[in-house]
Parts: C-alpha cells; structure tokens; sequence
C-alpha cells in the first residue's frame, strides 16, 4: 500500500510538474526527485519482502493494509512539509521577504 501511494503522488506531481516546467518557480522537480525516491525504496521493500514471503505478500492483514496507508501518507506528508519549508527559504517570488518587511514598518 506504501508503494501504490507514494507511486500515485510521485506520478501526480511529476504531470503537474511537467505541464507548468518552463514558467513555474515553485520547485516541483525537488518534491518530485522526494517521491520518486521513497517510491523507488517501497519498491525495493516489497521486492525483498516478496522474496521472503512469496504467495503470503498478496494476502496481507486489513490492520496491516491500513498501516501501510498510514505509513505511505506520513511519507508524502513528510515530503510536502520538507518541500514547503525549501520553498519558503527559497521564496522565489519575494511574497515572504515582502511581508516581513511590511511587518517591521
């Protein structure tokens, strides 16, 4: 469940990259590289989980199945706040710098 989420996230963000790639400023390629890369790794999790449990790897547990969502929805949490916070630093379009000037006046 992980990897089918992460893996719907990271095709969603790459579309949405690469529909606005040559006039956007909000450094979706960062959040892409982010969730291509934590779907590379369930990929990877599962390959070896498989080779440990052959048949059993497709009946898995309801409980298991839902902390499986759980853990694939921290981890695009995870990769939005960590996007957030580079794309606030970065603040591509000074509206931070602005409003914190604004703010000290």
């Amino acid at each position: 469940m992980t990897l089918l989420v992460t893996v719907f996230a990271a095709v969603t963000v790459t579309v949405i990259w690469y529909k606005t790639a040559p006039e956007t400023k909000m450094n979706l390629g960062m959040l892409c590289f982010m969730l291509w890369g934590a779907s590379v790794m369930w990929f990877i999790d599962a390959v070896f989980e498989y080779a440990e449990l052959k048949a059993e790897y497709f009946t898995p547990e309801p409980s298991e199945m839902l902390n499986d969502l759980f853990l694939g929805l921290s981890v695009i949490a995870l990769a939005l706040i960590i996007w957030l916070v580079a794309l606030l630093i970065k603040d591509p379009e000074g509206k931070v710098k602005a409003a914190i000037l604004k703010r000290k006046k």
